[in-house]
């Protein structure tokens, strides 16, 4: 059934890989796409890390793409903030997959007096970073943010995503942020935008309230895949249902629906 589609819409921590570890059924998914000629995109919310790094992560888990594969919420938010603030100066908290997206649009970045602040994850957040962001937002700033994740799960549990930061930002502002990565849709309309109709596309991914609801508020298809941050069982009782609810990755080239 995968063959319908051209552009395959791929989360990526808890779809294709845990951690640093591949999953193995996705794993053969993507060489079987790729064996027909299907380049799979890759969309992810975690903005840290540049294109370049995520091909070179994929690569060393036996998984071959280009840059251009790559959505990241880090990139989108860079799209966003060209197309809505042209012209606009920006002050950034995050790493450097935000930094170079920011670069590569021709963003400038400032510390003073910003017409934007987008806010990403940073995990050398300081108070005065916080302190000064929060100033600029008062001051008539704009406010994005990369993405909405409270929590990231790493080796020790849960700890602070960048949904948390921007909450406490909100908090403190009174204002809301405009979030870019999922469940919003940029990402998948970026993808769009390079010439892909809506009935060609599908997003897959392990998270409901991320990965599924992209692809559902943009109005594309979508295959759950079982294993990761939402159950089953519990994807069973939304009231917006997937397209299609598989165990793993493989059942979509092997199911007939």
């Amino acid at each position: 059934m995968i063959n319908k589609y051209k552009a395959i819409c791929l989360d990526l921590d808890g779809t294709v890989y845990r951690g640093n570890e591949v999953i193995p059924e996705s794993l053969s998914f993507i060489q079987q796409l790729l064996e027909r000629g299907i380049a799979p995109y890759y969309v992810t919310n975690n903005s840290s890390l540049t294109a370049e790094q995520f091909k070179q992560k994929l690569g060393k888990m036996g998984i071959e793409t280009t840059a251009d594969h790559i959505m990241t919420s880090a990139i989108a938010a860079a799209k966003y903030c060209k197309e809505h603030f042209p012209n606009a100066t920006v002050k950034m908290i995050g790493e450097e997959g935000l930094h170079e997206a920011l670069s590569d649009e021709g963003i400038q970045l400032t510390t003073d007096a910003p017409d934007v602040v987008v806010v990403g994850i940073d995990r050398n957040i300081t108070y005065e970073k916080l302190a000064e962001a929060s100033l600029a937002i008062q001051n008539g700033a704009h406010f994005i943010a990369t993405n909405g994740d409270k929590a990231l799960p790493t080796e020790r549990g849960l700890v602070p995503g960048n949904g948390s930061f921007v909450k406490l930002l909100e908090t403190a502002t009174g204002i809301e942020a405009i979030y870019v990565g999922k469940p919003e849709p940029y990402l998948l309309q970026y993808i769009h935008e390079k010439g892909y109709r809506k009935e060609e596309m599908v997003m897959i991914g392990d998270n409901y309230d991320t990965d599924i609801l992209a692809g559902i508020r943009f109005g594309i298809d979508t295959i759950h895949v079982e294993g990761g941050v939402t159950s089953a069982a519990r994807v069973l009782e939304q009231v917006e249902q997937p397209t299609h609810l598989f165990t793993h990755l493989l059942d979509a080239i092997t199911k007939k629906v």
